[in-house]
């Protein structure tokens, strides 16, 4: 379920979640932004985030601005990247121009003002936070980076900067859930030849020799194995809810030609 601190969407203000394990944290905020709020129109109608979208430029980037002013941030500290579904992890220092976004999927900080932006539109966005050593983190986990260990090299380069792990809070935000996401038998066949564990992720089909991924459950899995602190899954359905959220999955069956993105963020308060 979702945090107690919900934010509506205001006049031009962006809306929203907040995960419990991590609003309680001092010396951070963060947000798992729906679609409502935003500047952008037709297919991306609301708080579209995704700079590889085909959506108007200006538009994204007011959305962008409206985001990091709810964090009381100017928009050129909003950082994401090019995101490619994989493992790779890089450390921010400093923001980058939106233009210059590193080919990865995950990112962290000890960083004080760097808002950390994932963008989604049915992966599961994760948001980490080790408060007492002041280190942050954010991940795209498709069912490819999920895979390949994009939590726990988010984890492992979090402890390079000090974290450690017993301490670290993981939420994850909206994801598309298992009634929603039917699969091959040849994305079966991957996963329990990995591991015949994790066939517990999947349920039977209404299709012949199809599946349904629980992506979400596979993910907080891997966050229970790697050994951190707490993790959280607010239980929100991208593709479910349309009114909030944006899913490629749905625009693919509707043979739509785009869809928007939503942004997960996260960052360190601002040093006075």
């Amino acid at each position: 379920m979702s945090g107690q601190n919900d934010t509506p969407p205001g006049a031009g203000g962006p809306e929203a979640l907040e995960a419990a394990v991590l609003s309680a944290l001092p010396g951070l905020r963060h947000a798992f932004f729906t679609r409502r709020g935003g500047a952008s129109d037709g297919l991306y109608t609301g708080l579209n985030g995704g700079l590889g979208s085909a959506d108007a430029r200006p538009a994204v980037d007011e959305n962008r601005r409206r985001m990091a002013g709810h964090f009381g941030l100017a928009p050129e500290r909003l950082v994401t990247l090019y995101q490619v579904h994989s493992a790779d992890v890089v450390t921010v220092e400093t923001p980058f121009p939106a233009d210059e976004r590193p080919r990865a999927d995950a990112m962290v900080t000890d960083r004080p003002g760097v808002i950390l932006g994932i963008a989604t539109a049915d992966c599961g966005p994760l948001l980490f936070a080790d408060a007492q050593a002041g280190v942050i983190g954010a991940a795209h986990a498709g069912w490819k980076g999920a895979f390949a260990g994009v939590l726990e090299a988010t984890i492992d380069r979090m402890e390079r900067l000090g974290a450690q792990r017993a301490r670290i809070r993981v939420a994850l935000g909206p994801t598309i859930s298992q009634t929603a996401y039917e699969v091959g038998p040849e994305f079966v066949d991957r996963f329990t030849e990995a591991d015949p564990g994790n066939s517990r992720f999947f349920a039977f089909s209404d299709s012949a020799e199809h599946a349904r991924f629980d992506l979400p459950g596979f993910i907080g899995a891997r966050a229970a194995a790697a050994g951190i602190g707490t993790f959280e899954h607010l239980g929100l359905c991208t593709y479910g809810d349309e009114v909030r959220f944006y899913s490629y999955r749905r625009a693919t069956h509707r043979n739509e030609t785009d869809y928007g993105r939503l942004i997960a963020a996260i960052a360190l308060h601002q040093e006075a």
